[in-house]
């Protein structure tokens, strides 16, 4: 008879019970924040609408910027068991033909800005008056630079670019249409559903970047 080891046990429920305090939180923060604004929400309504404490949260997020650092990281990794900017790598180390490439891209922003741009806007505005969310939002446009930037090292290295750009020409167009500030004028003003935003910034893309088939 096989007998269970039950420290292994333990351990193992305590992580799952971790996990899922965690994602009550980031769910709990993600909605006050959104819908009270930054600074009117409160660590102990956070806690009370998880079903956590005060004293969880600070010690596992370090506070309100923290909470909204995780939330951001969070959205970034997409709906899917695989994070976004993985599923990226592999469609641009996948497919050959660009155009594909960048509708897949494309397909990508469908997924993940309806979830980090509200955040990103809301974080436009809060971070003027506190520090820690102005370092947080200088964290996360230069990561997105970055990021932009890798993509458009890739592109260049493997097609033709209409003429007179160069990488960093790409990775500015890029950035400019993976900002929140597009997705708040189509998706938020004018009402576009997610799915038209990522097939217009797929086909605007191949546009402003490839040079048009003969």
């Amino acid at each position: 008879m096989t007998s269970v080891n039950p420290r292994r046990y333990d351990a193992s429920r305590r992580r799952e019970q971790a996990r899922l305090t965690r994602v009550a939180i980031l769910g709990a923060a993600r909605k006050r924040f959104l819908s009270q604004g930054y600074t009117a929400t409160t660590i102990a309504a956070i806690a009370a609408d998880a079903e956590s404490s005060p004293d969880t949260i600070y010690k596992t997020f370090g506070g309100k910027a923290g909470l909204l650092r995780a939330i951001c990281e969070d959205a970034l990794a997409g709906d899917g068991p695989v994070p976004a900017e993985q599923r990226s790598d592999a469609i641009q180390a996948s497919e050959t033909d660009p155009r594909q490439v960048l509708r897949g891209l494309g397909l990508l922003t469908t997924e993940v800005a309806p979830r980090i741009a509200p955040l990103l806007l809301l974080l436009s505005t809060a971070a003027d008056s506190d520090p820690a969310l102005a370092e947080l939002r200088a964290d996360l446009e230069g990561a997105r630079l970055t990021r932009m930037t890798q993509v458009a090292e890739n592109l260049a290295s493997r097609v033709k670019l209409r003429a007179g750009l160069q990488v960093r020409g790409v990775a500015d167009i890029l950035w400019a249409y993976s900002s929140p500030e597009l997705y708040r004028l189509l998706v938020l003003s004018r009402g576009w559903s997610p799915e038209r935003y990522g097939q217009f910034v797929g086909e605007s893309l191949i546009s402003a970047l490839l040079e048009p088939d003969d």
